[in-house]
């Protein structure tokens, strides 16, 4: 009788996974087994609800120092492919599943989402109640959090997540911006030329544009009014990214000098805090943030509602009714999370200036906010 073959283990797996522990800076401890790299990280810990887009979740830069908690259940089942990516790496501190799927299945997959996580250096965990660890931090807020699979003691691993540094006053949009300035092509007819500063701009953005006939020009975080001005740019817009955005001096003072030359400007996300703080208005942390692609927003001009696309731990602290009067003119709230009433977009009024908390650009998420591009377009064409 013919002996049949071992089955094989499907690739990116190891036999067996070795044991791992997250640890939250209260105490709360999850035990699990190791999934990417083994080994010890250390960040905030936030959740995502998103279903689909894990790819997109892990390289968006602002998810710098962040360890993700993903809420849906299996995750790895598409696998990783080499064009949905927001940037070149993974910037998740450390990664958090359920349910990894053993084996990817899709037409695009290139490796399994373990394999690239080991890859790149990230440690997480799995088979843990994601779902517990979720509302814990819905009930406790975001908070640091460790992961080991290298059998540190569960004291020792506590006192270095309690060591390491919170997300608040950190200045990261350094850290995950370009080093050099890039262009993206305006797609058939040029009709704008945008500078963007990269505060840790998703590479979707700036096709969103080109897409619209904007010529980018991609600065880093540090670049000034004097970078700016030599593009001779039609519009200026401000990107999403991490950190906190008190502790954003630069980017603020040149969004100052772009308000005061009346230059267009669009901003999402980070560049939505960083112009409240430009108008006057403070920015705060919010309990757990809003991380998914599945939060309404009414645009208050419109009163329509749209599913939008979040990554987000600060807010901007506006008045929800009324105009107020900032050192650029009349300001008011555009649009506010039906969710919690947080703030999710600004208009300047007598400056040819707004912004939104969330992000248009939809990778991965929905498309009901596209048309934030065109307003954009419609700005620069008003202050021709």
């Amino acid at each position: 009788m013919t002996a049949l073959p071992a089955p094989r283990r499907p690739a990116g797996t190891t036999s067996p996974r070795r044991p791992a522990v997250l640890i939250l800076e209260d105490g709360r401890a999850f035990h699990g087994e190791s999934y990417g790299a083994d080994g010890e990280t250390f960040g905030e810990a936030v959740f995502a609800t998103g279903m689909t887009g894990y790819q997109e979740t892990l390289t968006d830069p602002s998810y710098h120092k962040q360890v993700v908690v993903m809420t849906a259940p299996h995750i790895g089942n598409t696998g990783v492919n080499d064009e949905d990516g927001e940037s070149s790496r993974i910037w998740v501190s450390g990664y958090v599943v359920r349910d990894p799927a053993r084996v990817p299945s899709n037409w695009r997959s290139r490796r399994t989402l373990d394999d690239e996580l080991a890859a790149q250096g990230v440690v997480g965990i799995s088979g843990i109640d994601t779902r517990a660890l979720t509302r814990h931090l819905r009930e406790r807020g975001a908070m640091r959090v460790g992961i080991s699979s290298t059998g540190t003691a569960g004291e020792t691993l506590l006192d270095r997540v309690r060591a390491t540094d919170r997300m608040e006053g950190a200045d990261l949009a350094g850290q995950v911006s370009t080093r050099e300035p890039y262009v993206v092509p305006a797609i058939g007819t040029r009709r704008f030329t945008v500078v963007a500063i990269d505060l840790g701009i998703k590479a979707m953005t700036p096709h969103r544009m080109a897409q619209r006939g904007m010529e980018v020009h991609v600065l880093p975080a540090a670049s000034g009014i004097d970078d700016v001005a030599a593009i001779n740019p039609d519009g200026v817009f401000f990107s999403n990214g991490p950190g906190d955005p008190a502790a954003s001096v630069g980017p603020v003072r040149l969004l100052e000098d772009v308000l005061a030359r009346r230059l267009p400007f669009f901003g999402i996300c980070f560049g939505n805090q960083l112009l409240g703080r430009a108008l006057g208005f403070g920015t705060y942390k919010l309990s757990y943030g809003h991380r998914g692609i599945n939060l309404p927003v009414i645009d208050r001009a419109t009163g329509k509602v749209e599913v939008t696309a979040h990554n987000h731990g600060f807010a901007v602290d506006a008045p929800l009714t009324g105009d107020a009067a900032t050192p650029f003119g009349r300001a008011r709230v555009s649009h506010v999370c039906l969710n919690d009433e947080v703030v999710e977009g600004l208009e300047c009024l007598d400056t040819p200036a707004f912004s939104v908390q969330y992000h248009p650009e939809a990778a991965a998420g929905p498309h009901d906010a596209a048309y934030l591009f065109d307003r954009f377009g419609e700005l620069m064409s008003a202050g021709r």
